[in-house]
């Protein structure tokens, strides 16, 4: 079962909007949705609420020590209640998924994820699961750390939130331990609306076919 939700991102109003903090938004969305109201708890460096998610406890965290610094808060936390990290799901962006697309694993590499990295040295272990919310590439390497402190246009602004409002109805199959349900919800996207029927055509029989023979003629 997954105990503890964790959003990545940086603290500050200057890094507020930036698509580095997605995993910010997405801990706000579901702190609105279970009614939770995150506060400062300086013993685990972060913004922390405990929700409930039918009748399962869980823990919200925010950890504000920065992207690079986010294993010391969530380690923290976790140790102190005794959380595994296979109990663990951290949100986070993702540069090699679009807008839109969200994903969930576990383990794996950090990809050179600044937050996953730190995550990784400070709890020992790379089994805690991973929800990733598609940001897109720049294209360049180089290019990787102006893109992800920008603020998304508001296309791509509006194609994550409909992923993080897609993502967030997981909920209950996370806290219940029902990742095969859960990844499904994830995974799969909003059905394309349905095309409008195409006019009717004419078969090359009907098409070919004259006026009826007058009975008469001849």
């Amino acid at each position: 079962m997954i105990k503890l939700l964790v959003g990545l991102g940086n603290p500050g109003p200057e890094y507020e909007s930036t698509r580095h903090n997605a995993g910010f938004w997405w801990i706000d969305a579901v702190a609105r949705a279970l009614g939770a109201h995150l506060a400062l708890e300086r013993g685990f460096h972060g913004l922390v609420a405990r929700a409930s998610v039918q009748g399962r406890g869980v823990w919200l965290l925010q950890p504000q020590t920065f992207m690079n610094l986010s294993g010391r808060s969530v380690a923290a936390l976790a140790r102190f209640y005794k959380i595994a990290p296979e109990e663990i799901l951290v949100v986070h962006d993702e540069l090699d998924l679009p807008p839109g697309q969200a994903k969930l694993k576990q383990g794996g590499g950090h990809a050179g994820h600044n937050g996953l990295r730190d995550i990784h040295a400070q709890l020992g272990s790379a089994d805690y699961w991973r929800l990733r919310l598609g940001i897109g590439h720049p294209g360049a390497k180089s290019e990787v750390v102006g893109w992800v402190l920008k603020k998304p246009p508001l296309d791509d602004r509006i194609a994550i939130d409909q992923a993080i409002d897609r993502s967030a109805t997981a909920l209950a199959p996370l806290s219940a331990g029902d990742m095969a349900q859960a990844t499904l919800l994830i995974h799969t996207a909003k059905p394309p609306r349905p095309k409008p029927p195409r006019p009717a055509v004419a078969t090359p029989a009907t098409a070919s076919a004259g006026p009826p023979a007058d009975p008469s003629a001849g």
